[in-house]
C-alpha cells in the first residue's frame, strides 16, 4: 500500500509535470484564457489527487481493469500535465494554497489510514494501512518543513517580497530606501 500511494501515484503524476515541459507554447497560450493564473488546472489536479487518495478508489484500481487505466491515464493527463502548465501562471499566493492543501491532504489520508480500527481498503491489510498511514504523515511533514524553510530563506522576490532599490545620496553612499 506505502507503495502503491507513495511511489507509483508520485510517479505517474511526475510523468504528467515531464510531459508538460513537452507542451509547445501555442497550445499553452491556447489554454491560458481557462486557466487564469493557474488556479483551473491546480483545482483540477487537487481532485484528482484527492480521488486517487480515497480506499474505495485504491482498491477499485487493484480490482478493476478500466479503473487501473484511468488511473495510469489520470495521473499523468489531469493531475501531472496541469500542474506543470498552471504553476508557471500561478502567484506566490495560489501556489501557496495548493501547497498547503496538499500537505493537509497528506495529514488527514495519513490520520485517517493510522486511526481507523478497521480495514478501509480491503486489498490490504490493516497494518499495511497503518504503515501507509505513518508514512503520509511523515511526508507531510517533510514537505511542511521543506515549504517552510523556502519561505524562511527564500533569496529572490519571487514570494512576494521585493527587496528595497538603493538610491544615491550626494555624498555618493548608496542607502536602501525606507
Amino acid at each position: 500500500m506505502r507503495l502503491h500511494m507513495l511511489v507509483q501515484l508520485p510517479l505517474l503524476a511526475l510523468a504528467g509535470l515531464w510531459l508538460g515541459q513537452a507542451v509547445p507554447a501555442r497550445v499553452r497560450a491556447h489554454l491560458a484564457p481557462w486557466n487564469h493564473q493557474g488556479i483551473s488546472g491546480l483545482v483540477l489536479a487537487s481532485v484528482v489527487m484527492t480521488v486517487w487518495m480515497l480506499p474505495l478508489a485504491l482498491d477499485a484500481a487493484l480490482d478493476q481493469p478500466w479503473v487501473t487505466a484511468a488511473k495510469f491515464l489520470s495521473l499523468p493527463l489531469l493531475l501531472g500535465l496541469p500542474c506543470a502548465l498552471s504553476w508557471p501562471q500561478a502567484g506566490f499566493l495560489v501556489r501557496g494554497v495548493f501547497v498547503v492543501e496538499l500537505i493537509a491532504t497528506l495529514f488527514r489520508t495519513g490520520w485517517l489510514y493510522l486511526a481507523s480500527p478497521t480495514r478501509l481498503c480491503t486489498s490490504y491489510l490493516l497494518d499495511a494501512q497503518q504503515a501507509t498511514g505513518q508514512a503520509l504523515l511523515v511526508a507531510g511533514g517533510l514537505l511542511f518543513v521543506l515549504a517552510a524553510g523556502r519561505l524562511v530563506w527564500r533569496r529572490d522576490s519571487s514570494c512576494g517580497v521585493t527587496r528595497p532599490a538603493a538610491r544615491s545620496t550626494r555624498a555618493g553612499h548608496l542607502h536602501p530606501e525606507s
